[in-house]
């Protein structure tokens, strides 16, 4: 492990240091390695340089609305390649929520979380991406892929 010394203005420290206690960080560095991956894990997925990623998707949409539950049903077996599990809830008596992971080449699960979100209807809609990297199946003789989150 390396060690990196930085200099920040005694402001930007004090709010880092209330973010760490605010979070539950253990300390400053498990704090900064967690800024660190998610600003470069984004920068992966928004640059295209992660082939594959997982990712959850969540959002809140009227049920009432004209066929969008239908909508969205028929999106994800559509898409179920990508779509490993969804999650729903009913908030109230017009309003759900669902949460969906979702996992595949970054392009298609992108791509995939971005059309449902665009879907009238669907408010609050969320994607929180994951870059991973894929093991065969033949490397560990399993019959199933392993996605290793990057680092």
């Amino acid at each position: 492990m390396r060690h990196l010394t930085i200099s920040v203005d005694d402001d930007l420290a004090d709010t880092f240091d209330r973010l760490v206690k605010e979070k539950g960080y253990e300390n400053r560095s498990e704090a900064f390695r967690d800024l660190l991956r998610t600003a470069i894990g984004d920068t992966r997925i928004r640059e295209g340089a992660a082939k594959h990623c997982v990712g959850v998707l969540s959002y809140v949409y009227n049920h009432h609305e004209r066929q969008l539950a239908k909508r969205l049903m028929t999106m994800q077996h559509e898409h179920h390649d990508v779509t490993v599990s969804t999650m729903h809830a009913h908030l109230d008596h017009d309003n759900c929520i669902e949460t969906v992971i979702l996992r595949g080449q970054t392009e298609a699960v992108v791509g995939f979380a971005q059309a449902v979100i665009a879907q009238s209807g669907v408010r609050h809609g969320k994607f929180h991406p994951i870059p991973v990297e894929i093991e065969s199946p033949g490397a560990k003789q399993h019959n199933h892929v392993h996605a290793r989150p990057q680092t």
